[in-house]
């Protein structure tokens, strides 16, 4: 039996659509994911993509940028793309930073960007 590979999506607010589209544009191949995402951003990702496995999670403010983050360190997440919005302050950076920070000490591939995104979910 094929393992069922994992994903993280998280997106700020001035990028939620981005991710949804991202989303819709990907379907095909996220449909081979279970996928993780904080609150909003798994909202927008079912709506724009209903037949898609999402467990939606809290919200990243609320604690689901922990959670994911959590879900890393404990091996139940095998990529992460965050669509990071850096024009905008985030007032609980530092919970976005901890998850960066355990992506990379986990080894996991990350792109926090729609080109890099595009581009990791096509090799993965």
């Amino acid at each position: 039996m094929a393992e069922v590979k994992r994903i993280a999506l998280i997106a700020h607010d001035e990028k939620k659509n981005a991710m949804a589209d991202f989303a819709k544009r990907s379907e095909f191949m996220l449909a081979k994911w279970q996928i993780f995402a904080t609150g909003t951003t798994g909202a927008r990702v079912l709506a724009a993509c209903p037949d898609l496995d999402v467990v939606r999670l809290k919200s990243g403010p609320l604690g689901g940028d922990q959670q994911i983050g959590a879900m890393i360190a404990t091996g139940e997440v095998d990529a992460l793309i965050f669509f990071v919005d850096p024009l905008t302050p985030m007032p609980h950076d530092v919970d976005v930073k901890a998850l960066m920070r355990l992506a990379i000490v986990y080894d996991i591939p990350m792109a926090l960007n729609e080109a890099t995104a595009e581009r990791l979910i096509a090799t993965l």
